[in-house]
């Protein structure tokens, strides 16, 4: 089964036809808020809104271990990230969604494993290909189908937030390899790996990083919100097609 987990400008999935909603607990605390059970073209699918309905959980303060936690335990073996990001890299301009291949993190303080007890006997997950391949190639090949085009790859900065960064940060990044830069890939992406779940990110680009494009003198959260928004229909377009892949 497919799980999505919507950020900014996806708190709901519209083309989700709703059976039940549920308040689900973990030993890690409390998740985001209700998990959505539904289907998608008639495909099995839950849905969680990463920041709560409301958008009211900061990045730093998700709890992506309750979030996850939950997915496995229902049953799922494939999660999609949808997220927001602003462009590093020229060519990442806002509107165009990304499927990144690589992820720096720069995130602390964040709980980042499972593995933080001492009674457990832990395993190294091989972060080397963050991203799920196969899942990734099906978001691309569902893009071309739904006739949004995709960027094949990039280098996620994942940052801690809640803040937005600084020009000399953002040219810290750039010259770290970096192409995007957002504020929930991780730990989420290396806590999916160490529950064995296929995981994949579609990054919204929403604006341009710090420094770049029209944000060289700040960023316009009211621009960044318009955009996401505007661009979350071509994100469920591509998410229906996924669906539909799924078994071929």
């Amino acid at each position: 089964m497919l799980a999505i987990i919507g950020g900014r400008g996806l708190t709901e999935l519209a083309n989700l036809k709703i059976t039940h909603r549920q308040v689900l607990r973990t030993p890690y605390g409390e998740p985001s808020g209700a998990f959505m059970f539904g289907t998608l073209n008639d495909h099995e699918v839950i849905f969680v809104a990463r920041h709560g309905y409301g958008h009211t959980i900061p990045p730093h303060l998700v709890n992506y271990r309750a979030n996850l936690w939950v997915l496995r335990d229902q049953g799922v073996s494939e999660v999609i990230s949808v997220a927001t990001v602003g462009g590093i890299r020229p060519d990442l301009t806002p509107g165009v969604i990304v499927v990144p291949d690589q992820i720096i993190d720069y995130t602390h303080g964040r709980d980042a494993t499972y593995f933080d007890t001492g009674d457990t006997r832990y395993t190294n997950a091989n972060f080397a290909l963050p991203y799920s391949s196969e899942l990734r190639g099906r978001i691309l090949k569902s893009a071309v189908i739904a006739g949004r085009p995709c960027v094949d790859g990039g280098v996620y900065a994942a940052t801690q937030g809640p803040r937005l960064d600084s020009i000399a940060e953002v040219n810290r990044y750039e010259r770290d390899g970096a192409d995007m830069i957002g504020m929930t890939g991780m730990p989420e992406t290396a806590l999916a790996m160490e529950l064995e779940l296929k995981y994949a990110t579609i990054a919204v680009v929403a604006n341009y990083a710090a420094g770049r494009g029209d944000s060289k003198q700040g960023i316009n959260m009211e621009k960044v919100n318009a955009t996401a928004a505007a661009t979350m229909d071509q994100v469920r377009s591509i998410l229906e097609c996924v669906v539909n892949c799924s078994e071929d």
